[in-house]
């Protein structure tokens, strides 16, 4: 499943246009599966080291095109610089530690992190309170002779901005939510996986799949996290001001979502004023 999420990611990015950096992203999350898909076949610890390392260094990615954005270029190397460093400390010190809650705490507090980060990011540049978009501030800046948009597009851009903080609201926490699910099931899994063995063997096949909490674990982690980069890349293109030239397309539950280019901006723009998905035609 990662390995063909990884190839959809690419190939979106590359087709719609997205920032060079998810696509880096996607590669990294298709090294997550790759290394695991290994790491269960032949059980080798090097395999082991590429499956959770890569957890690691695509969490930092996204962190870099987080943090990174709108910086100088200065800024951009020395933070890029910092995350090299870390990610070889991180390295180095697991390859020595070998302990398996090192990892865990360093990636959830790293996912925990860049999550809180982009909701900031997302709030502040949608949200008409907060961006300091709503009629009251435009007469306060208007008294103070600033450029101001009329009553009326002030008015249509908070209608749309509100719809697609709603629709991102609903992504992200559709994203964490199966993504936590996914850890909690593995966390029980290892508590109780004696009795799940037994429960498995005694089921048979193949309805005893339906136990394996591991597998589990991987398909739902690995849903949340591509969720979170096609979210970040959704984000990036709001600052960038282009919310009218990019939707998010997940017109069937079962289908997964796309961040797709928009032909005609004013049909996306009527879209998000309903506060809908749109559905790619």
């Amino acid at each position: 499943m990662f390995i063909y999420l990884a190839y959809k990611g690419v190939k979106s990015c590359r087709k719609q246009g997205h920032d060079t950096v998810f696509e880096v992203a996607y590669f990294g999350y298709f090294l997550v599966g790759f290394g695991s898909f290994m790491f269960h076949t032949t059980l080798k610890y090097p395999w082991q080291l590429v499956d959770e390392l890569n957890m690691i260094y695509t969490t930092c990615l996204m962190a870099y095109a987080s943090l990174s954005y709108s910086r100088p270029a200065n800024q951009q190397i020395a933070l890029g610089v910092f995350l090299l460093v870390f990610c070889a400390f991180i390295t180095l010190y697991y390859h020595y530690l070998q302990d398996p809650v090192f990892h865990q705490t360093v990636y959830a507090f790293l996912t925990l992190f860049i999550v809180l980060r982009s909701v900031y990011s997302m709030e502040f540049n949608l949200r008409p309170s907060l961006r300091k978009s709503e009629e009251k501030h435009r007469l306060e800046r208007q008294r103070n002779n600033l450029p101001v948009l009329t009553k009326e597009e002030q008015e249509y851009e908070n209608k749309r901005d509100t719809a697609i903080l709603r629709n991102m609201w609903f992504f992200v926490i559709f994203g964490v939510s199966i993504f936590l699910a996914g850890f909690g099931i593995w966390n029980l899994d290892n508590k109780y996986c004696s009795t799940l063995r037994q429960w498995r063997r005694s089921i048979g096949m193949p309805w005893g799949f339906f136990l394996e909490g591991h597998g589990w674990w991987h398909l739902m982690t690995g849903i949340g996290a591509y969720c979170y980069i096609l979210w970040a890349i959704h984000l990036r293109h709001i600052l960038n001001g282009d919310q009218e030239h990019f939707r998010m397309v997940w017109d069937r539950v079962y289908h997964l979502p796309e961040v797709v280019r928009v032909s005609d901006p004013s049909d996306n723009a009527n879209g998000q004023a309903n506060g809908n998905f749109k559905k790619d035609n």
